[in-house]
């Protein structure tokens, strides 16, 4: 775990834009920056922390966290399906094939909570699964669920939507809905299982797919802390009964700051202080150490020189 002053001093170098006008087709997402070379796809993971669709602060070292978590899973899940990613050439760069990327996001969901929560207390479906009546916030389903929703870009919002309509629409042809649909199951076991390994439960996850030379690739990340939300195991039984949140490694502790905040997405974004910056950065390294049992090593300073030289090797 990186000390505080290690954070602190991070703080005037967070990676938050990414003007490089040396590569072609930039694009901003709501965290990664991307471009194209050759025939490769370039992925800048930054600083910025997206929640409710907007990018509401900078979190040092919260690039290098999800870009290193990204490719521990990838590495570990890439037996079930083809990956896109050719080189991680830099802490916060993940050079990936490029594929025609598949217009939803298709969430997994082992627990009732977050935004399926919402939905299920407000008596409506969830992206058009019918959630049994009588169950409670952060009660586990018998068996996962997938509830898809619409990939929108920055700063609108992603719309759930049900997998009759995702076909339907012809935004996925069917058979090519059913394989992603059980290939993300498969995933998401295999990441239920290593992640019991650590003690943690993988509560729910969104993955996006691609078609290259007409076969399905996983792309974009995988179980990272702005993906996917992970529970503590030893706290989920005895909170749950006393109707209490279970111990979380994710972004969701940023998410109920800001609901707390009667921020929901729209308006003003409320302030974040220097200090609830490095809290959430050391939240963010110490869910990654427990997630993959590795000792997390950042490299601070500024960032975009290192990586202007890391892509420049590229060319």
């Amino acid at each position: 775990m990186l000390s505080r002053d290690i954070l602190v001093q991070q703080l005037p170098f967070v990676l938050e834009a990414v003007p490089f006008d040396f590569l072609s087709d930039h694009y901003t997402g709501k965290v990664r920056d991307t471009f194209r070379l050759k025939q490769l796809r370039i992925m800048v993971t930054t600083d910025r922390l997206s929640c409710f669709d907007r990018v509401v602060t900078t979190v040092p070292f919260k690039g290098q966290v999800l870009n290193n978590l990204a490719h521990f899973w990838f590495r570990a899940t890439s037996d079930i399906v083809s990956n896109h990613v050719v080189a991680v050439p830099d802490p916060n760069v993940l050079v990936a094939r490029d594929c025609q990327i598949l217009p939803v996001e298709v969430v997994v969901r082992a627990y009732l909570t977050g935004s399926a929560w919402r939905d299920y207390a407000a008596g409506n479906l969830v992206s058009g699964v019918r959630i049994p009546a009588g169950m409670r916030q952060s009660q586990r389903f018998e068996v996962p669920i997938v509830t898809p929703s619409t990939k929108e870009g920055r700063g609108k919002h992603d719309e759930p939507i049900s997998e009759q309509e995702i076909i339907s629409r012809g935004l996925v042809p069917g058979s090519v809905w059913e394989e992603v649909r059980s290939v993300a199951l498969r995933l998401f076991q295999r990441g239920t299982e290593i992640a019991a390994r650590q003690g943690l439960l993988l509560v729910d996850t969104k993955y996006e797919f691609g078609i290259e030379r007409g076969q399905l690739v996983l792309a974009d990340e995988i179980h990272t802390l702005d993906s996917s939300r992970f529970w503590v195991a030893e706290s989920y039984h005895e909170r749950f009964a006393r109707g209490e949140s279970p111990v979380m490694l994710d972004k969701e502790p940023t998410r109920q700051w800001l609901l707390a905040q009667g921020f929901k997405g729209e308006g003003p974004i409320p302030h974040f202080t220097d200090q609830h910056r490095v809290e959430i950065a050391e939240h963010y390294i110490a869910s990654y150490e427990r997630i993959t049992g590795a000792v997390f090593e950042g490299v601070g300073g500024d960032p975009l020189p290192r990586i202007e030289k890391a892509l420049r090797s590229l060319l």
